[in-house]
């Protein structure tokens, strides 16, 4: 495990195979988990898992795999993407089993700083669906503001200051 960067309770380490297995437990938990990131309401084969892995790892993505210092349990993934001069989207998605411990809120903050101090990001935005009003509660709490929104997604962003 390679570690990139870590916060309070969490690794923030590079993507690896060897996690597939979690990987997989977390995005075919369709009710709980995929319902929030994604459309698709099929499982991933491991085939397919392991194969958008690869292209994540060979395109050096600005991904990473939240470990749990104390356990090294898997808690889930979170990546800056669609990066384009000084801004780049933010995603996350956690294991089931890891919500509601504060984690989400933890790995939000540390990336807002990564992104801002690491990557030299000024704006960092993303979409969170409707239906999600924990999630939306985090991002307003860590500094997030709405500037868009229509029927299925609420646009927000976190503007660095200075």
């Amino acid at each position: 495990m390679e570690t990139v960067f870590e916060s309070e309770n969490i690794l923030f380490i590079k993507p690896t195979l060897d996690l597939v297995p979690d990987y997989l437990e977390m995005i075919n938990d369709i009710d709980r988990v995929a319902k929030y990131i994604a459309d698709r309401r099929e499982p991933y084969t491991e085939e397919e898992e392991r194969a958008y892995m690869q292209e994540k790892l060979d395109s050096n993505a600005t991904m990473f795999s939240m470990i749990e210092k104390s356990s090294g349990r898997f808690i889930g993934n979170t990546e800056f993407f669609n990066r384009e001069g000084d801004e780049a989207e933010w995603g996350i998605v956690m294991t089931y089993s890891m919500q509601n411990k504060g984690y989400g809120t933890e790995a939000l903050k540390r990336c807002i700083d990564y992104g801002f101090n690491d990557l030299g990001l000024r704006r960092i935005y993303l979409g969170v669906f409707v239906d999600n009003p924990r999630a939306i509660h985090v991002y307003e709490a860590c500094g997030f503001k709405e500037y868009d929104r229509n029927d299925v997604d609420v646009f927000m962003e976190i503007i660095k200051e200075g």
